[in-house]
């Protein structure tokens, strides 16, 4: 009879409700009754111990994004009113965005680090680089080095060329003017041994 009566109140909501207005006031006047019902409604409401926890998370959570920060401070007023249940869904948001937090760190961590090994290798070529340079360079100065005594070695025989030169171009004159001297001395010579 108890199991007819409950599912006959099930299906008319009208009748369900006149047995609560019935009921209500009975149970709250029981002192049991009412402190069972405060019990049931307490355990769905959220304490300051939640809230202590959830400011706790948040506190932990500072390193978030700015759009995820936004995102904690609306369930943060709502955790104002909230229930357990709302509470722990706010602890679970909080714990996605500090994994979050986290990969995105450690993503930064690998790419710098690949970045400094990448730097790293391109100074060391740069280095190598430089070193060869060096030594080409070097070579290069010596051999302009070597050129420069070349230049000076050759200048100095042009010069003691020129100075041959000078001589032999004044011996060669001398030579002619005297050839040409014996040859006039000779030519008059004749004139008069003619005349």
């Amino acid at each position: 009879m108890a199991q007819k009566l409950v599912e006959e109140l099930e299906a008319d909501e009208r009748a369900r409700k006149r047995l609560a207005k019935i009921l209500v006031p009975e149970a709250v006047s029981e002192p049991e009754l009412r402190l069972a019902i405060i019990n049931a409604v307490l355990r769905d409401v959220a304490t300051k111990d939640d809230i202590a926890k959830v400011m706790e998370e948040i506190e932990k959570a500072k390193t978030a994004t700015k759009e995820d920060i936004a995102k904690i401070v609306e369930e943060v007023e709502k955790v104002k009113t909230a229930t357990k249940e709302d509470v722990a869904r706010v602890v679970k948001e909080i714990e996605k965005v500090r994994v979050a937090t986290r990969e995105d760190i450690k993503r930064l961590e690998e790419r710098i680090d690949a970045l400094r090994k990448e730097i790293y290798t391109q100074i060391t070529e740069l280095r190598e680089r430089v070193s060869k340079l060096e030594g080409a360079f070097t070579q290069l100065v010596e051999r302009i080095g070597d050129l420069d005594k070349r230049i000076d070695a050759l200048d100095r025989r042009i010069d003691s060329l020129d100075k041959r030169i000078d001589y032999v171009t004044k011996v060669s004159w001398a030579l002619t003017l005297s050839v040409l001297a014996t040859l006039i001395a000779q030519i008059i010579m004749r004139f008069l041994h003619i005349g």
